[in-house]
């Protein structure tokens, strides 16, 4: 099966996709592969498969690379006299803005290029956390209290210390603060609002319990990884996430219960249905006095969390053959033919 990776983007992330695009075509190489690189000026080139390497984008050598362009359902190389098409399945694996926000998907809607991702809706409830919030609210999925500031104003918080302080539109724990009383708080906001206009704080929980479970729908059935309780120290920072980016190796599974497990994919599927379909995400849970709540969801996970499944080509194989069919509108002009007939014209 042929299938395009594309990464990079204009994003705090960028990095982390090239990480994460560099450990898929280890593990994808069953796959008639095929990458795309899009730089932050929105270039897209065409790299060889041997060129994958974080040195050649860090030193600019992709831009001796083909350059390409967008048409109708391919990816688009243009000569003097003729031109080339790539026309495969592609795999949207830039990580927050543009991969993540639903710019991406967009643009491949409208080309017509069939993908692995999150459509734009959910890109839309899932890269916002305060529109996270309200998807869980509407689908009745427990969440942390939370409140969104714009500003500094934030002596009316109703949360008490100690809380975490996160930009609203951001992934991999950048620009996250835990913030144990007021004398704090101040700094951590800096640093947020370095990254975004907007910031979501929630109470911050020591040592609570935290899972991951991903999964995604393949011939109308959600498929679920392994549930894994990651390692951590306070919580996930960045340096943590990023090793995680290029982490190949299965984990083990969580020692948990059938009942906790149950719960965790009931509420995976509370999240995913009629939202997510055609792409991978990953949920990650807090288990709190036996109640499963919801942290966050990753709909474009790094290395796409091919550690929590058994056989992750036969996983991505299975999602290209199920990818939801866009519907079109098909343009006959019987309107403005009547129209004219009408006026006799």
């Amino acid at each position: 099966m042929k299938l395009t990776i594309l990464f990079g983007g204009a994003s705090f992330e960028h990095e982390i996709s090239i990480v994460s695009a560099i450990t898929l075509k280890d593990k994808l190489e069953n796959f008639d592969l095929s990458f795309i690189f899009c730089d932050q000026d929105h270039d897209f080139y065409l790299i060889e498969a041997s060129k994958m390497k974080a040195t050649t984008f860090s030193k600019g050598e992709h831009k001796k690379m083909p350059k390409l362009s967008l048409g109708n359902g391919a990816f688009i190389q243009k000569g003097i006299f003729s031109s080339k098409k790539y026309k495969a399945i592609v795999l949207n694996l830039i990580h927050g803005a543009d991969g993540e926000d639903g710019t991406m998907a967009a643009l491949l809607d409208f080309y017509s290029i069939g993908y692995i991702g999150p459509r734009l809706n959910a890109s839309l409830f899932s890269y916002d956390k305060s529109y996270t919030k309200h998807l869980c609210k509407e689908r009745n999925i427990k969440t942390l209290e939370y409140a969104l500031l714009s500003s500094y104003e934030y002596k009316n918080m109703n949360i008490s210390y100690p809380i975490i302080v996160k930009p609203v539109s951001l992934g991999s724990s950048i620009g996250v603060s835990i913030v144990r009383d007021e004398s704090e708080i101040d700094y951590a906001l800096d640093v947020a609002y370095e990254y975004d206009t907007n910031i979501l704080v929630e109470p911050f929980i020591e040592g609570v319990k935290e899972y991951n479970l991903a999964g995604y729908m393949a011939d109308g059935k959600i498929v679920y990884s392994i549930v894994e309780e990651p390692q951590k120290e306070e919580f996930l920072n960045f340096e943590k996430k990023y090793m995680d980016f290029s982490r190949s190796d299965k984990v083990l599974s969580a020692d948990i219960s059938d009942e906790l497990e149950s719960k965790l994919k009931s509420a995976f599927n509370k999240v995913y249905t009629n939202m997510f379909e055609g792409s991978l995400i990953r949920c990650d849970f807090f288990l709190i006095d036996s109640e499963v709540y919801l942290n966050e969801i990753n709909p474009i996970p790094g290395s796409m969390a091919n550690y929590l499944f058994e056989d992750f080509s036969k996983s991505i194989e299975e999602l290209a053959s199920s990818l939801p069919r866009l519907k079109r509108a098909k343009v006959t002009y019987e309107y403005i033919h009547s129209i004219s007939s009408a006026k006799g014209k």
